[in-house]
This record gives structure tokens, sequence and C-alpha cells, in this order.
């Protein structure tokens, strides 16, 4: 099985929880909390994942850094089976995973927008008032530059690419050019 179907295997299993409980945000919380601590703290995440090291010795040293951090029982739960079950190294994927399953849970939407420019800030909230009508959804929207564009904005929702880009337009003019249709 791939990583990233174990990742969303397990980030569903969790939001699964959050969605029963009601507490899928403080576990999206938790989790990036979690991450940020490994983040700062290499070694132990190094301690954790080394096979070379005696899994009992691990597992312990997991449980000890878990009962000493503001983590809710079902967080300590879940990560100590990432751990159990060999799935530690995934715990970014997983959050990743997670992330976006906890975004649709309150009907959110990500999107990046590429633009040749930087756009005003009222042209950057109609795109994303565009999108948001589009999609019935709110969207959080991330963008960035890449002046290759020539001009335009290359938009991504998921899989769904919408691309007024100048460089496509003059891309595609001079396919049909070649093929002998008329621009």
């Amino acid at each position: 099985m791939r990583s990233s179907a174990i990742a969303r295997r397990y980030a569903k299993a969790l939001i699964l929880v959050g969605r029963e409980d009601g507490r899928a945000e403080n576990y999206r919380e938790e989790l990036q909390g979690f991450i940020g601590l490994l983040d700062a703290q290499p070694a132990f995440e190094q301690a954790i994942t080394n096979p070379l090291h005696d899994m009992e010795e691990r597992r312990k040293l997991l449980e000890t850094v878990l009962d000493k951090i503001d983590l809710s029982a079902v967080m300590k739960s879940y990560i100590t089976l990432l751990f159990k079950k060999k799935r530690f190294d995934y715990l970014r994927d997983v959050n990743e995973h997670y992330n976006r399953l906890a975004d649709e849970l309150k009907g959110i939407v990500r999107a990046e927008l590429v633009s040749a420019t930087d756009l005003s800030p009222d042209s950057f909230e109609k795109i994303r008032q565009s999108l948001s009508k589009m999609t019935g959804r709110e969207v959080i929207l991330e963008s960035s530059r890449d002046p290759e564009l020539i001009g335009g904005v290359v938009t991504k929702i998921g899989d769904l690419v919408l691309d007024g880009s100048i460089r496509t337009q003059l891309k595609n003019m001079r396919e049909s050019l070649k093929r002998g249709e008329s621009v």
C-alpha cells in the first residue's frame, strides 16, 4: 500500500472520531502541536523512529513524553497506535490529510492562486469570492507569483485547474495555428 493511502486511511479514522465526539478541530490543533514538537526536537523524533534502538525502549520514551505534554487521551492513544503499527513515519502525511478532511468538515476548501504579478487586495478578494460562489464553500486562498505566466492567473482547487494565464493562451493560439485553425 502506498504511503499516501496509508496516511489517508489513518487521517480518516481520526476525523471520524473527531466528527463523532465534536472535537475534530481540537485534534487538528493537537496533531499540529505534536508535529511542531517533533520539528523543534529532531533528536526526540530520531530516537523514536530509529530501528537500531529497542522497540520497547522507544515506546517507553514516547509514552513518557506523551504523559508530560498536554494532549487529549484520544490523541495520546492515536499517536501510540501509529507507533505500535509502525506508522509513526507517516505522521506528517497523516496531518496533511487530516487538515484537508477537517477543512471539508467545516465546509472549507483550500485553493492556490498563481499570478504573474502581485494582485491588489481587492482583486485577490474578488477572486476568492468568485471561487467561493463557484464551489459553494468557504475558500482559503493562498497566492504565489510566477513571472513566467506573463499575465493572468492560474487557480488550483483540488484536482481542478483554472488556467487564465497569457502563457497558456499563447500556447493554445500556437497550437491552433499549427493545426491551420483560425484564431
